[in-house]
């Protein structure tokens, strides 16, 4: 039997955290999946509340729930990926490794640890220097140049709440002195937090209104059940 060919979307399998496809994916109890080390950075933040919650749906967790790979989800992934760099929009984008000094050399991979580029040269002693270590690695496309500075060539990883741009570090350096500026994670998990608080008001107004719908229906049925009742008493008067 011919196989069967299943479309599927990129960002169904990108990670809520560091928003790019799942690197050593675990899924958590309630269902939702991250990149190990993405969701071990998340939960040490709670540690003092000894509360462990879920990024998306804030479900909690305690104590905290072991982690352990999602083999499947790390098959499927790992296809994803070597599919996306031969598309047209996986190429190579020309960014330059952080590393090199005098002549940059075009980068080939991105650790998401170190926030750094590398060359095909200068990858080799960093994936030595940190074997054994959860150092995620993408790669340099097109589609992540979007999320690179043009002035730096830095990844765009910080919020500026005054100015309502993503920048680089060196920006911030440059003109965003004394502004009001955070991780564009954590700006991300704030206005999720908002909108999570928005549905709960809107969900709960729409239980008022429910509530007041009933009690119109039952005051209608009961002046409707009053005046049939009145009808009754005054034909058999007659």
């Amino acid at each position: 039997m011919a196989g069967t060919n299943i479309s599927v979307d990129k960002d169904q399998f990108c990670c809520s955290v560091c928003l790019e496809v799942l690197w050593e994916p675990v899924t958590i109890p309630c269902g939702h999946s991250y990149c190990m080390e993405c969701i071990k950075g998340y939960w040490r933040k709670c540690e003092l509340k000894a509360e462990f919650s879920c990024p998306q749906c804030r479900h909690t967790f305690s104590p905290r729930p072991a982690l352990s790979k999602n083999t499947i989800l790390a098959d499927i992934v790992e296809k994803l990926r070597r599919t996306s760099i031969q598309d047209a929009g996986g190429k190579a984008a020309d960014v330059e490794c952080d590393v090199c000094t005098g002549k940059k050399h075009q980068a080939v991979k991105f650790c998401v640890k170190c926030q750094t580029f590398y060359c095909e040269m200068h990858l080799k002693p960093h994936n030595e220097r940190n074997r054994g270590r959860m150092h995620p690695l993408t790669d340099v496309t097109k589609q992540m140049q979007k999320r690179i500075c043009s002035r730096h060539n830095k990844l765009r990883d910080v919020y500026c709440r005054t100015d309502q741009q993503n920048i680089c570090s060196l920006c911030f350096k440059d003109g965003h002195k004394g502004h009001s500026v955070v991780s564009v994670m954590e700006e991300r998990m704030e206005i999720q937090k908002h909108l999570e608080e928005a549905w709960k008001k809107s969900k709960q107004r729409c239980k008022e209104r429910e509530k007041e719908l009933r009690d119109i229906v039952k005051y209608v049925k009961g002046l409707i059940n009053q005046k049939s009742g009145t009808f009754t008493e005054n034909s058999f008067a007659k």
